[in-house]
């Protein structure tokens, strides 16, 4: 998997196009995609407990697309600082956040904006008051340098050309000892330059 971004791919045009996906994603929840969703795929094939699940927000869960489960990769203790990157809607954000409790941070960077507010919003009917939604990408992340325990990531990374950034991104915001939980696809075969810089291909 290449770390550093194609030279001949429009970086901006690819955020734009899985922003817009996503967005539909809140808005047309039972459209057809090429990713699975939602709280029975998620408990099914992810491993997540149906209780926790059960404490979100129904719009929440039912939008839900990602590919793993990072919260069972490692504990998550009371009083810590989860930065999820590429939040979404909030399912792992809000689930960290109730793990963490009213002493922690849960920290959500999405780069869209109905993402943002959607999460924010089903925080707040929860009254997860430690939950904090941050607009940003993995490659520059609005949070302080040393200041996270824990860094989530579930089906973004793969959507990044500027690996390597994002990483660096990662290892800044953690604290010394912190821990990196990533849920994510990847390919065992070399791609060539067309295919790497092919819009479609990221995004479908």
């Amino acid at each position: 998997m290449p770390l550093a971004c194609p030279t001949n791919l429009d970086v901006q045009q690819l955020r734009a196009e899985i922003s817009s996906l996503y967005a539909r994603v809140l808005d047309q929840p039972d459209g057809q995609y090429h990713f699975h969703r939602g709280p029975a795929y998620a408990v099914e094939f992810l491993g997540y407990e149906p209780g926790e699940l059960a404490r979100l927000p129904d719009e929440v869960t039912r939008v839900f697309a990602g590919i793993g489960n990072p919260l069972k990769m490692g504990r998550i203790n009371a009083g810590e600082t989860v930065v999820d990157i590429g939040c979404g809607a909030g399912t792992d954000l809000l689930l960290a956040a109730y793990q963490i409790g009213p002493a922690g941070r849960a920290i959500g960077v999405d780069m869209t904006p109905s993402m943002l507010d959607f999460a924010r919003a089903a925080a707040k009917r929860s009254n997860l008051h430690q939950v904090e939604l941050r607009p940003g990408d993995a490659t520059s992340l609005p949070v302080e340098t040393a200041s996270a325990d824990i860094v989530l990531s579930n089906g973004v990374l793969n959507l990044v050309p500027e690996k390597d950034k994002a990483l660096q991104e990662m290892r800044r915001v953690l604290k010394p000892g912190g821990r990196v939980q990533i849920a994510d696809i990847t390919l065992d075969i070399e791609l060539s330059e067309d295919a790497h810089a092919d819009i479609d291909l990221w995004t479908g």
